[in-house]
């Protein structure tokens, strides 16, 4: 029976992982994400779960000892924020080239410098093309909920990719929510239990990982295979969000539409973000304006030809982004796949990006409000701007 309870974010997660009860938990703490770990840690202290918790010396070695317990058949799970991420760059291209099911949350933090402990999504971007799922969050629920769903989609046979969960630092993390816990029983049997492919534990069947591979072996290939699990990603993310639905009552997908049926002007946002504009977009639709929401929550792989599909029928969309690529006026990371989605599209609304909330900058509804306001004229002689840093002081 489910479960209601009152916890912050970072709560959400340790539930999750709770219920899944990973063989390892290396891990190495951050804020904002230490909690995740602290709550974790005590589980296993007492004896709640039995995962072998690994306090590791930074997050490369988390990251390489989730790699070593992956490759010898473990289930394994870990979180990180921010520089911590950053450090374990090397390692994120190891485990998602070795095909390893690791899931990890991230929550998300914005990178230095200057030095800033608060939300923004630079560090999970930065992650982007390092052969992770990345799945965003709302809300503690909506975490909560891809933490379990994100152990079935990186075990997939199809699929065998890592897969990392993103929640929003202290706006989610150490906010306290309202939220559903399903039956531990029902948890447990949704998840499964996990049995490798192949393990170097495996005496009886000896297997290579991560050996040298020279100009005339098998690199090239390999990476080819990797890139078709993440093609196929796709297809097992939506039909386990379907069987999801059956237990929870809530169903995932790779975006939520939010009044996108008539909708002229939409907003494509991607986080904790999406309560605010949700709500902006009930203002104006009172005000006779017809606007909408698309809250992405598949960011990798890119869901290009359905977002082309759902935002063909708009005459404008904003992008908001929550961090910049630094490329020279191309804008925030979702504007550029956006924009790249629509190149060969019949129809292109016109598009402009707004760049909101970096290192924490809060998004009230007056700054919603005004990139409402500017891309419903997107594209006229009098908004000829494409990209607008939203709430920047002079």
């Amino acid at each position: 029976m489910a479960k209601t309870v009152a916890m912050v974010g970072t709560d959400a997660v340790a539930e999750a992982m709770r219920q899944i009860n990973p063989d390892v938990v290396p891990a190495y703490p951050i804020t904002p994400q230490t909690a995740v770990v602290e709550k974790y840690a005590q589980m296993v202290a007492d004896g709640i779960v039995d995962s072998e918790m690994i306090n590791a010396e930074s997050e490369h070695s988390a990251m390489s000892a989730a790699i070593g317990a992956a490759a010898g058949g473990a289930r394994v799970m870990t979180a990180t924020s921010s520089q911590g991420l950053a450090l374990m760059w090397e390692m994120l291209y190891i485990a998602s080239g070795m095909r390893l099911p690791v899931v990890m949350a991230n929550v998300n933090r914005s990178l230095s410098a200057p030095i800033n402990i608060h939300c923004d999504h630079s560090d999970s971007m930065g992650a982007r093309d390092s052969g992770w799922i990345q799945l965003f969050s709302e809300n503690a629920q909506e975490t909560y909920d891809n933490v379990l769903q994100a152990i079935r989609i990186a075990e997939h046979p199809d699929v065998l990719t890592p897969v990392m969960v993103l929640l929003d630092g202290f706006i989610i993390s150490h906010s306290i929510d309202r939220f559903d816990l399903i039956d531990d029983d029902v948890a447990k049997a949704f998840v499964g239990q996990y049995t490798p492919r192949n393990s170097l534990l495996d005496a009886a069947n000896p297997s290579c990982w991560g050996a040298f591979d020279g100009l005339g072996g098998y690199f090239f290939e390999f990476k080819r295979a990797q890139a078709e699990g993440m093609l196929k990603a796709p297809a097992v993310i939506r039909e386990v969000g379907k069987e999801y639905a059956e237990i929870s009552g809530r169903r995932y997908d790779y975006f939520a539409s939010y009044r996108m049926e008539d909708a002229e002007f939409v907003i494509v946002a991607a986080g904790s973000a999406a309560g605010t504009i949700r709500t902006a977009v009930d203002i104006f639709r009172e005000k006779g304006l017809r606007v909408g929401l698309l809250k992405l929550r598949m960011f990798r792989p890119f869901p290009q030809q359905e977002l082309v599909e759902a935002l063909s029928h708009a005459k404008a969309v904003a992008v908001f982004d929550r961090s910049d690529t630094f490329a020279g006026d191309l804008g925030g990371p979702i504007f550029v796949e956006t924009r790249s989605a629509f190149y060969e599209a019949e129809k292109r609304p016109q598009l402009m990006n707004f760049i909101y909330g970096l290192g924490g900058r809060d998004l009230p509804m007056s700054l919603v409000n005004q990139a409402i306001e500017m891309f419903k004229d997107a594209g006229s002689a009098e908004q000829k701007k494409r990209i607008v840093y939203l709430g920047l002081r002079d």
